[in-house]
């Protein structure tokens, strides 16, 4: 019980610290004015899209969290440096009104996301399968946030 306790605690305060920081660095009419690629999604999915994000995130925390592996230490401390990195994308990208910050942001964030996935793949195989979708959003994100530098 006490382990679906503290799943639960992880998925709801990373989804709320998402949501927070997706509200405190909305785009705004800066974003809409930029000219962006093709491939750009509409608005309305990227918050679904982070929310599911967001709740694996909180579950693969949870999954290391309880591993008894002695590698646990080293894939909180490279969990806690990614969840810094996207914590400051959307102040970097939005908050600035900065995109050649934000790609500067992103892609150790991405760098780091992958470094997870490879550290965790043999002690905490569902930690790392947790993050894939986090890893092929972020590779998407940083596909954008490039080509968005790019044109603009």
């Amino acid at each position: 019980m006490r382990k679906v306790l503290s799943a639960i605690f992880f998925v709801v305060a990373c989804v709320a610290i998402g949501a927070l920081s997706g509200l405190a660095n909305t785009p705004g009419e800066w974003y809409q004015a930029l000219t962006k690629p093709s491939f750009n999604p509409p608005d309305w999915l990227f918050a679904p899209v982070w929310a599911g994000i967001y709740i694996l995130i909180g579950l693969a925390l949870a999954e290391t969290w309880f591993d008894e592996d002695s590698g646990r230490n080293r894939r909180l401390f490279v969990f806690g440096i990614q969840a810094i990195l996207n914590l400051l994308w959307s102040p970097s990208f939005f908050g600035l009104q900065m995109p050649i910050l934000g790609l500067l942001v992103i892609v150790p964030l991405l760098a780091s996301i992958l470094v997870f996935i490879a550290i965790s793949w043999q002690p905490d195989r569902k930690a790392a399968l947790l993050f894939v979708p986090y890893a092929l959003w972020v590779a998407f994100a940083t596909m954008l946030n490039l080509s968005i530098v790019m044109l603009n």
